[in-house]
Order: structure tokens, then sequence, then C-alpha cells
């Protein structure tokens, strides 16, 4: 019989999916459902496993990821920075703690439905790549994973498109028993930013200046924790074209601001970089990904001390967010990813 293999299973169409397609490949398999305290709606775990028919154990990890994930987005917020909570949920959560369990109960591997997919080379490391659905791939959320989570990770789904996995779902009997895909951080659903920090902090918003480059005073905002780089809603300051956020300038409490050019960088500063493969010892030619939604731009990578880099793009990105991820490929593969300063 094969090893057992864990399933993340959220109750969504793609965890769902991975479930089912490992299990009509032969191979054993155990689902967990995890509970972070943030969940909008109860699911039907019975109900899940009835549709797969395999065993599914409930996991409660409130404390880890309130420790590791929601206070890392909070403190990254109020220091003027814009988190990608998903990127250290990944390595920390899902492939650790969750792998943990997981291992307790006998499993030796840990499969998610995420759309990408990994390579074993023949000296026997792992490559992580991009899923062959460009549209929904996911790869640029795993680029905190090491080879190490690599070998024991699985992507059932990363050869697949989104239609395909919707089509097979219905032609097999799936039913999601979750009532929608929220594109939302998965703890601020159905809120904004804003209302959630002022919330779980408990501090009072201080307003300050708003400004633009030289530091002439434009207007008020009601507090930093309202905006990220590159937003224009909110700003407020009547101009013969909008205004955009450039900077959040937490020292002097001020929003420094400036129009739609004002964005363009064509370089930025890349710290705690996670190489999945070795490390570049000289500038390498790369593609950037600066945030999910982003194009992989073509750019220029050179290695700083440290785990460091500086990022050199061919041509001008905008809106390019400290605290936000940025992400190596080379063709179709991650070589690693940090974090924007």
């Amino acid at each position: 019989m094969n090893d057992t293999t864990a399933v993340a299973v959220s109750g969504g169409v793609d965890s769902l999916m991975a479930a089912y397609l490992l299990k009509q490949q032969g191979h054993n398999i155990i689902g967990i459902h995890f509970l972070t305290g943030y969940e909008s709606e109860s699911i039907n775990i019975s109900e899940i496993a009835g549709q797969i028919d395999i065993p599914i154990k409930v996991l409660n990890i409130q404390d880890a990821f309130n420790t590791e994930v929601v206070d890392y987005f909070i403190k990254t917020y109020l220091n003027g920075k814009t988190p990608n909570p998903c990127l250290v949920c990944n390595p920390v959560i899902k492939f650790g703690v969750l792998f943990e369990y997981a291992r307790k109960l006998g499993s030796t591997r840990i499969a998610t439905g995420h759309y990408a997919r990994i390579k074993k080379d023949s000296a026997g490391r792992y490559h992580l790549l991009r899923g062959v659905d460009q549209g929904k791939d996911q790869s640029y959320f795993l680029a905190f994973l090491t080879c190490e989570h690599l070998s024991r990770a699985c992507f059932p789904l990363g050869n697949m498109t989104k239609s395909d996995v919707k089509k097979r779902a219905v032609t097999n009997g799936l039913h999601p028993v979750t009532r929608s895909e929220s594109q939302d951080v998965c703890f601020i659903k159905g809120q904004n930013y804003g209302d959630f920090l002022a919330r779980k902090v408990g501090y009072t918003p201080e307003a300050g200046d708003i400004v633009d480059r030289s530091g002439t005073v434009l207007g008020r905002h009601p507090g930093l924790h309202l905006f990220t780089v590159g937003q224009r809603r909110g700003i407020n300051c009547p101009a013969s074209e909008p205004y955009y956020v450039l900077r959040l300038d937490t020292d002097r409490n001020r929003l420094v601001v400036g129009h739609k050019n004002d964005t363009l960088l064509s370089e930025c500063r890349v710290d705690m970089i996670n190489w999945i493969q070795p490390a570049p010892q000289e500038p390498v030619r790369i593609h950037t990904r600066v945030r999910y939604r982003h194009e992989a731009a073509p750019s220029t990578l050179v290695p700083l001390e440290g785990n460091k880099a500086s990022v050199q793009f061919d041509r001008p990105q905008s809106a390019i967010t400290p605290g936000q991820g940025a992400v190596f490929f080379v063709g179709e593969e991650v070589i690693g990813g940090g974090i924007i300063t």
C-alpha cells in the first residue's frame, strides 16, 4: 500500500478534487480540516467525508494562526507596510503546523488544492513550478517554501485548469460545502483592513497630513492604516490629475502622495529572501512578480549579502509596495522570493 497522504480539505471544490484525484490514483489518504477561529460559516465535515469516502480529522490551530499569521499582518501594517499573509501561512501553518499533525497520524506528505507543480530532478532536488493554468497559477504564494517543504508536499491540481476542475467535480458528483470562494484575506472576510485593524488592535487611529513629494501639505488623512502604496481611493485632495499613495511616513504620520507617473520605479530592494534553489552569486536574469496579480516583469537580480538583493526592472513598474512579496521566476520555475523593503 502507498504511504498515507494527508489532504488539507476546506470544503471548497479545489481541495475536494485534490482528495478525489489522489484516492482515484490509489493513494491511502486522510483529510484534515483546520480551524483558525475566523471561519465565517460552519462546515459539515461528514458531508465532505461522505463525498470522497475518507476519514477527516479536525484540527484547531487558532493559537498558532493568531501568533504566526494575524499578528504578523497587524504589526507589518502598523509599521506602514502592506503584508501578504498567505506567503507566511503556507510554510508556517499548512506545511508546518498542519504537516506535523499529519505526521502524527502516520502521513508522510501533505496535499493541498494549490495550482502549482513540483518536479524532482535526477539529483533528488525539488523544484517549484507554475501551475499550467496561467490565470489561476498560485506558485507566487508558495515562494517561501523550502526544498524540505516541497519534498513532503503534493499539488494534484497543478496540471489542471480551474475550468477542468469544476467540470470534473460536477461529473463525479463532488459538491463544495462552502458557499463561495473568497478572494479576500481569510481572516478579514467582509471587512476592510482599517475596520479589522481598529477592532483587533484596539487603538485609536491618528489623523495626519497628506503631503506631496516636496512636503507641501495637501490635506489630512484619518489614519495611515487605511492606505497602501499605489492606492488612489480615499485621498480626497482635488487636483488636475488624481493622486496616488507613494509612501507611508510612519515616523511623522504623513501620507506621501504623487501622480500616476510618480508610482513608477525601476528598482526595488528585497530582504529576507527564501532561496528554493541555490542563491546566485552574481547578477542573474529573471522575471519578478511584485504582487500576486502582477505580471512577472523582465528584470536583473543583483545578489547582496545576507539573503538580500536588488531587483532592477527593464521597464519601470507601478506601485512596488514595501511588505509585499517579490517572487523570482526563471522560466516556469520559482527560484525564490523575499519581502520588498
